[in-house]
C-alpha cells in the first residue's frame, strides 16, 4: 500500500478504537444506568446516527470542494470537543446532546477517508476500500475488547478513553495528512462529461443497492442495542459481550487471507459477492435465534462476520466504480449515510418489536428484511443494463 494509505489506516484504526470504548455499551449504559427503556435507548441512537447521515453527507460535500484534509480535521474537532463536554455532563439528557454532536463529527470523517483512500491509491480497486475497512474492525476489536473491561471499573473511565484516543487521532490527521490536502473532488462537469441519462442510470444503481445496504446496517445494529440487552438478561457478562466485538474484529483482520483467497474466485463481480454475503447474514441470524449461552453467540458473530467482510466492503467499491470524476466524495457519502440510515432506524425498529413482541419477532422480522435485501442487490444493476440496451439500440439504428 502506499505511504498515505498506511497513514490513513493507522488514523482510522485510532479514531475507530476510541469509538468503540462507548458504541458497543451505549445501550446498555442508557438502559442499565441511564435507567430508560430499550425504546428510548433506541431512539437516542437514532438521533446519533441522524446525526451521522448529516456529517456523511456533509463529508462527501467538503470532500469535492475542500478537500479530504480539511474535512478529516472539522470532524476530529467536532468529536474532540463533544468528548471532552462528555466526560464532565453524561447524565440524562446532556448525554444525548453530545452523543449526537460525536454523531455528527464520526459522519463528516467516514466519506472523507474513504475517498480520500480511494483517489491517493486510484489503482488499488477495492484493496483500498478494504483497507480502510479492515482498519475500522482491527479498532472494533481493540476498543471494544479494552471497552468491556474499563467499564467494569467505571463507565466514567470509557468517556476519558474515548477522548485520549480522538485527541491523537486529531493530532495524526493535523500532522500527517496535511500533503494530502491538495487531493479532492475534480469538480468537473459530470452532465457534460458523462451525459446526464448514463449518470442517472449509476445513481439509481447506487441507490437501489444503497437500500439494500441499509436493510443489512438494520439488522447489524440488533447486535448492539436489542440483542446487548438480550445477552445481559440471559446472564451473559459484560465482559462476554464485549469480547463477541473482539472476536469480530480480530477474525475481520485476522481473516483476510481466507477471505481474499475466497473473493478471488469471484474475479471482482462485486455483485456476487453481496449476493453471497447477504445468505450468510441470514443464515447468522438463524443460529442467533436459537443461541442461548455464550457458545451460541459466539457462532453466530462467526458467521455474521464472515457475511460482514463480503458485504461491507464491496458497497463502496461499487460506489467508487459508478462515482464520476469530482463526485467521488458524493457517491461514498451516500453509501455511508444509508448505512447509517440503518443505524439510525435499526434500534427503534427493534427495540419497538422487542418491547412488544419479543425476542422471536425479531429474529424473525430481520430475516424478512435480509430477503428484500438480497431481491435489491440482484436487480441493483438493473437500470445500467437497461441504459446499456437503449445505447446499443440507438448506434445500431444510426
Amino acid at each position: 500500500m502506499p505511504k498515505a494509505v498506511w497513514l490513513l489506516v493507522i488514523g482510522m484504526v485510532i479514531n475507530v478504537t476510541g469509538a468503540s470504548f462507548l458504541w458497543p455499551l451505549n445501550t446498555i449504559y442508557i438502559h442499565g444506568q441511564l435507567e430508560k427503556s430499550l425504546s428510548v435507548a433506541g431512539f437516542v441512537l437514532m438521533l446519533n446516527a441522524g446525526a451521522s447521515v448529516i456529517g456523511n453527507l456533509l463529508g462527501g460535500f467538503l470532500f469535492d470542494r475542500l478537500g479530504g484534509y480539511l474535512s478529516i480535521l472539522l470532524g476530529a474537532i467536532v468529536n474532540v470537543a463533544s468528548m471532552t463536554a462528555m466526560v464532565f455532563w453524561h447524565g440524562w439528557p446532556q448525554y444525548v446532546i453530545f452523543l449526537t454532536l460525536v454523531g455528527l463529527g464520526s459522519g463528516i470523517i467516514f466519506p472523507a477517508v474513504y475517498a480520500l483512500a480511494g483517489a491517493v491509491w486510484a489503482d488499488g480497486g477495492r484493496r483500498a476500500f478494504n483497507a480502510v475497512y479492515v482498519a475500522q474492525n482491527a479498532g472494533v476489536a481493540i476498543g471494544s475488547a479494552l471497552g468491556g473491561l474499563v467499564a467494569s471499573f467505571s463507565f466514567n473511565y470509557i468517556f476519558i478513553a474515548n477522548l485520549a484516543m480522538f485527541a491523537v487521532f486529531f493530532l495524526i490527521a493535523a500532522v500527517g495528512y496535511r500533503h494530502m490536502s491538495e487531493v479532492k473532488g475534480a469538480q468537473m462537469n459530470v452532465i457534460s462529461e458523462n451525459g446526464m441519462v448514463k449518470n442517472r442510470s449509476k445513481l439509481l444503481a447506487l441507490s437501489i443497492l444503497c437500500g439494500a445496504y441499509m436493510l443489512c446496517w438494520i439488522g447489524y445494529v440488533q447486535w448492539q442495542s436489542t440483542i446487548a440487552s438480550y445477552t445481559q438478561e440471559i446472564n451473559i457478562s459484560l465482559k462476554q459481550y464485549s469480547l463477541l466485538w473482539t472476536i469480530n474484529g480480530a477474525f475481520i483482520v485476522f481473516g483476510q487471507p481466507l477471505v481474499n483467497y475466497f473473493v478471488r474466485s469471484f474475479k471482482d463481480n462485486m455483485k456476487k459477492q453481496i449476493i453471497i454475503g447477504i445468505l450468510i447474514f441470514i443464515v447468522s441470524y438463524g443460529v442467533t435465534a436459537f443461541a442461548q449461552d455464550f457458545k451460541g453467540f459466539v457462532a453466530a458473530m462467526l458467521i455474521l462476520t464472515i457475511g460482514e467482510m463480503l458485504v461491507w466492503p464491496a458497497v463502496p467499491t461499487i460506489a467508487n466504480q459508478l462515482s464520476p470524476s469530482g463526485r467521488e466524495g458524493f457517491y461514498q457519502g451516500i453509501v455511508n449515510s444509508t448505512a447509517t440510515a440503518g443505524r439510525m432506524f435499526g434500534p427503534v425498529i427493534g427495540g419497538v418489536l422487542v418491547d412488544l413482541y419479543g425476542m422471536p419477532a425479531l429474529f424473525g422480522a430481520l430475516i424478512v428484511l435480509l430477503v428484500a435485501a438480497l431481491f435489491l442487490a440482484v436487480g441493483h444493476d438493473y437500470p445500467l443494463k437497461k441504459q446499456k440496451n437503449s445505447s446499443e439500440t440507438s448506434i445500431s439504428s444510426h
